[in-house]
């Protein structure tokens, strides 16, 4: 899978020639290849993917057939220098790089190198990646299969007196067993009071019977990612406990149901902080209903107060409002939604409701 065809057609929309491409993420988007060292140089109708030779044989392989040129960089013969010739065989005037990438320094280092002016490719790649293809919705259904399947694992597993720290390892263990990749970020399990910790760091606190547990986790699937969450309780849940999750899985199910494709992502947000903030609980939710993933845990555009963005056909989003009430517990649900004109498919099947261990 490569999306040469849309950088092409992006790159006519911007009046420009040709982008060099130097983040991985956005490598791996134009070529399907995971470069970890090199670069991936696109014109109007060429492209190049320059790589070293750890890579180049896997590299050729991977995208046989694409019309994609691979390229050996040498000591000899470096990096820039296959730039260079990429450029002058491509005619190009007007070149552009990733300047929400790089750092200034390394921007004009290139500029240096290669003796040309680099103009900014702007938002080019988050507005060619907030739209996912069947390709890469199929990977993210799968990378969801993984977590699923180890989260109905691990849930066999947990009991008083395992650690936060313990979970996490589990849960990391049954991902790699179901066919992940790596992990889409470090896992998120806390327990007790540091449940209200909505990025708590697993530590060695000990689970106690009366705890809520909550877990965030994901895994990726040929380079894409999937993100749940779930908070169980264990041994037992008071009714305090049972109400404030009532009323997150309420607002999510609102979010949801308010989710679409064409709409502003604070819409999506108000909806589900409506049901909170009634609730009497909206202090107590400080971060937005979801964010938008693919290569990256984190994209754009954003369902949050200040997603002014409209949210577009085939967009991947999060759904995890939450109620965090500080050195007492909190409570998170998320699922991911793929944002369609008539309303949001959700493509977790875990069960939400509350599940008492």
């Amino acid at each position: 899978m490569n999306n040469i065809a849309k950088i092409q057609k992006q790159l006519e929309v911007q009046g420009l020639d040709a982008v060099l491409i130097t983040d991985e993420k956005n490598q791996r988007y134009a070529t399907g290849f995971p470069i970890t060292d090199g670069a991936v140089f696109v014109s109007r109708d060429r492209a190049w993917l320059i790589t070293d030779s750890r890579y180049i044989e896997a590299a050729t392989a991977a995208v046989a057939g694409s019309g994609i040129t691979v390229v050996l960089y040498t000591k000899e013969h470096g990096l820039t220098d296959c730039l260079r010739e990429a450029i002058r065989e491509s005619g190009a005037e007007k070149l552009a790089a990733e300047d929400r990438k790089l750092s200034y320094s390394e921007y004009l280092a290139y500029e240096k190198d290669l003796g040309r002016e680099l103009l900014g490719a702007g938002d080019m790649f988050i507005t060619l990646r907030a739209v996912k293809s069947g390709e890469e919705l199929d990977s993210m259904r799968e990378a969801q299969r993984i977590s699923e399947k180890a989260l109905e694992a691990v849930l066999h597993t947990i009991k008083p007196g395992m650690t936060e720290k313990q979970v996490a390892a589990e849960l990391v263990y049954h991902m790699l067993l179901n066919g992940s990749e790596a992990n889409s970020f470090d896992p998120i399990v806390v327990t007790g009071s540091k449940t209200s910790l909505p990025h708590g760091v697993p530590g060695d606190k000990v689970i106690q019977a009366g705890d809520f547990l909550t877990m965030d986790f994901g895994c990726l699937k040929n380079g894409y990612c999937s993100d749940m969450t779930r908070t169980v309780a264990v041994g037992y849940a008071t009714e305090e406990m049972r109400s404030v999750y009532d009323v997150v899985l309420r607002a999510q199910l609102a979010g949801i149901d308010a989710a679409r494709a064409g709409i502003q992502g604070k819409v999506i947000d108000a909806a589900a902080r409506k049901v909170i903030t009634d609730a009497g609980y909206g202090e107590y939710f400080g971060h937005g209903f979801g964010h938008s993933l693919g290569l990256d845990i984190h994209e754009r555009p954003n369902a949050n107060p200040a997603g002014e963005a409209i949210m577009p056909e085939g967009s991947v989003c999060s759904a995890e409002p939450g109620i965090y009430i500080p050195g007492r517990f909190g409570v998170r649900i998320e699922d991911v939604m793929i944002l369609r004109e008539n309303g949001a498919e959700v493509i977790t099947r875990s069960p939400k409701e509350l599940i008492i261990l």
